[in-house]
C-alpha cells in the first residue's frame, strides 16, 4: 500500500495507525480528514507524519485504501459526498457496525471494492481479533493486499458477505469486551498498591494472574464449571448473577439498536 486515507480521525484511526506502525508497515502517504479540529490535532500529535486536511473528505478519499471511521448517522451523507472522487482500484473500508456492504456500495455509487472491518482495541499492539467482510463484487486478485495490511493488526476472521451480521456479534463481545474488564483490572492494581505492593509489583501480579487465568479457562481442558471451582473463596459470589444479568440485558439492548 502506498497511501491510506482516514475519513474520521478518532479512536479507530489511532488504533489502526498504532498497530500498523508497530508492525513497521505504514505507507509513506497518510491523510486524514475530520470536521473536528481537536480530533485532527490529537491525531497529528501522536502521529506527526499524518497530513490533515480539515473537513475535506474528498482529499482523504484519494488514497489507495480509504477507511471510514464515522458514526452511522453520517455515513450516507459522507459516502455520497466522496462517491464521485473514487477510482475503481481503490478500497473503501467501513469501520462501523450496522452499515451493510450493500448499503455502503449503493451510497458510493456502486463502488465494487468495499469491505467492513472491525478493529479491536488490542489491534494497537497487533493482538486484535478482528472480523472482515469483503463484498463479492471486489475482484479476488485484489484482495491479498488488503488482507496483508489488515493482518498487521492481529487475527483477521473473514466472514462471507451473506453472514456479515456476525460482525455485530463480534462488536458486542470482542470489540467492546475490554471495556467490560479493564476498569476491574485497574481497580485490582490500585488496591494491591494500597495494600502494600509497589505499583510495579501490583501490575506484575495482576498481569500474570490474568494471563494464567486465560490459559486455565481456555486451554486447561477442564469444563467451565470445574474452572470456576478451582478457587474456593469467591468474594463476589453473591453478585455474580447480578453481573451476568447486566451483561444479558445491556448487550441485548445494544444488539437491538445495532442490528441493520
Amino acid at each position: 500500500m502506498e497511501s491510506i486515507g482516514f475519513i474520521g480521525a478518532g479512536r479507530c484511526a489511532r488504533i489502526l495507525l498504532g498497530g500498523i506502525g508497530r508492525a513497521g508497515a505504514l505507507p509513506g502517504n497518510i491523510i486524514a480528514s475530520d470536521p473536528s479540529e481537536p480530533a485532527l490535532t490529537r491525531l497529528q500529535q501522536e502521529y506527526p507524519f499524518v497530513r490533515t486536511v480539515g473537513a475535506d473528505n474528498r482529499a482523504a478519499a484519494r488514497a489507495e485504501v480509504v477507511f471510514l471511521s464515522l458514526h452511522p448517522p453520517v455515513f450516507e451523507t459522507v459516502t455520497s459526498e466522496i462517491a464521485g472522487s473514487l477510482r475503481p482500484e481503490q478500497w473503501v473500508v467501513s469501520l462501523a457496525p450496522k452499515i451493510t456492504l450493500a448499503r455502503l456500495s449503493a451510497w458510493l455509487g456502486g463502488h465494487a471494492r468495499v469491505a467492513r472491518f472491525l478493529p479491536n482495541a488490542p489491534s494497537i499492539v497487533n493482538r486484535g481479533h478482528n472480523p472482515l467482510a469483503i463484498a463479492e463484487t471486489a475482484p479476488q486478485e485484489a484482495r491479498a493486499s488488503l488482507r496483508t495490511l489488515l493482518g498487521h493488526l492481529g487475527t483477521v476472521v473473514e466472514i462471507p458477505e451473506e453472514q456479515q451480521a456476525k460482525i455485530e456479534a463480534y462488536a458486542l463481545t470482542a470489540a467492546m469486551g475490554p471495556t467490560y474488564n479493564w476498569f476491574q483490572w485497574q481497580e485490582l492494581v490500585h488496591l494491591a498498591a494500597q495494600y502494600g505492593l509497589t505499583v510495579d509489583q501490583a501490575r506484575a501480579a495482576v498481569r500474570e494472574m490474568l494471563q494464567g487465568a486465560l490459559t486455565t479457562f481456555f486451554d486447561a481442558g477442564l469444563p467451565e464449571d470445574k474452572v470456576m471451582d478451582l478457587v474456593p473463596v469467591r468474594p463476589l459470589a453473591e453478585d455474580e448473577e447480578t453481573i451476568r444479568n447486566i451483561y444479558r440485558t445491556r448487550l441485548a439492548t445494544i444488539r437491538a439498536r445495532m442490528t441493520p
